[in-house]
């Protein structure tokens, strides 16, 4: 692992983060690692009582553990939420560089651009007129933002991204090599034996604390504009087409995919490979699982799975065990394999 910026003692933590500390308040962490591979110089954390094995082996200098778990002869943190404390304390070790303001001599900033004082851009960037870039905003190694393109302050997009013109990014962004912003989104008329291009006059209008992964694409709306609310998380890889809404919140893992004016809600998870069909929506909280194509709109909040059809989580395991017994039975000497785990399995 790389060695952290900076390096706290566990009173510091404990002061900034709150939490009951079970030791010494002098214990120096320079670093957060797995149970499995912490030092005495680490903190580590544990989520759940499956990992205790762990935690009785671990060498770590101090672990993070729910704040009712009992624990001695070790130094450790309790608290609520054992994860986002962990996190918190990871940021403050391994706080993302500061901007250092100024525009690389090998960029190319158009005349007509507003590049606050205190941002970054870096070597082989392009700007196009009318574009704004906020305070204290990095602006990575050949990226391109168009014209009248607006980022917001403390943002930081890696190398090789591509904003296009009059999309708008909100404050606090992170947006990860190779993301393209506002592309073309994919329509058309069919007529005579051929298509005919839509040409696409909206924008993408991104939110405050957004994170975008490595090589996601997210489309410009063809009249109105594809939206991502505040505080979304998009995965590496991911296609979201135009005239698409997001909602606060909510969270997308990596190859899902999103076709045209789909809407979905807020606290939603979309989970890896998940495939949502165009123009249906998803209500607030809906979880759909890895590799589910969802082919209608979902108006309760709950755990989706399954692609023959789509259907709510259980009653979808419960069909699925059903396909298998009828698939043993009809086997030739074949005989009732199901268990007690079988039910068990359908039921959760």
């Amino acid at each position: 692992m790389r060695p952290a910026v900076r390096s706290f003692e566990l009173g510091e933590l404990i002061d900034l983060l709150g939490g009951e500390l079970v030791g010494e308040r002098s214990q120096r962490i320079v670093q957060v690692a797995p149970l499995d591979q912490a030092g005495p110089e680490h903190l580590s954390f544990l989520g759940s009582d499956a990992y205790r094995a762990q935690l009785d082996r671990s060498r770590a200098g101090a672990v993070v553990v729910p704040a009712q778990l009992e624990i001695s002869a070790r130094t450790a943190i309790r608290a609520e939420n054992p994860y986002a404390y962990f996190v918190r304390a990871a940021c403050l070790l391994n706080p993302e560089p500061a901007a250092v303001p100024g525009v690389h001599p090998l960029a190319c900033v158009h005349p007509q651009a507003k590049v606050a004082a205190s941002a970054e851009v870096g070597p082989f960037v392009n700007i196009e007129a009318g574009a704004s870039i906020g305070s204290r905003t990095r602006i990575g190694p050949n990226s391109f933002i168009g014209a009248h393109a607006s980022i917001g302050d403390d943002c930081n997009l890696h190398r090789n991204i591509a904003v296009y013109a009059h999309c708008v990014i909100g404050a606090r962004a992170v947006i990860n090599a190779g993301a393209v912003i506002g592309a073309d989104g994919f329509g058309g008329a069919f007529d005579e034996g051929r298509w005919l291009k839509m040409p696409h006059i909206g924008r993408v209008v991104i939110g405050d604390d957004v994170e975008i992964g490595a090589n996601t694409t997210i489309d410009r709306g063809a009249m109105a504009d594809t939206v991502i609310a505040d505080g979304v998380k998009l995965d590496n890889q991911i296609q979201i087409g135009h005239n698409v809404t997001i909602g606060r919140n909510t969270t997308v893992a990596g190859c899902a995919g999103i076709a045209g004016s789909a809407r979905i809600g807020a606290n939603c998870v979309i989970s890896g490979a998940a495939m949502i069909t165009g123009h249906l929506s998803l209500a607030d909280g809906v979880i759909i699982s890895v590799g589910t194509v969802v082919t209608r709109s979902i108006d309760k909040p709950g755990r989706y799975s399954g692609f023959y059809p789509l259907s709510e989580h259980r009653a979808w395991l419960r069909g699925a065990l059903s396909v298998r017994r009828l698939g043993e039975a009809n086997a030739p000497g074949a005989r009732r394999t199901d268990t007690k785990e079988d039910d068990d399995n359908a039921n959760r």
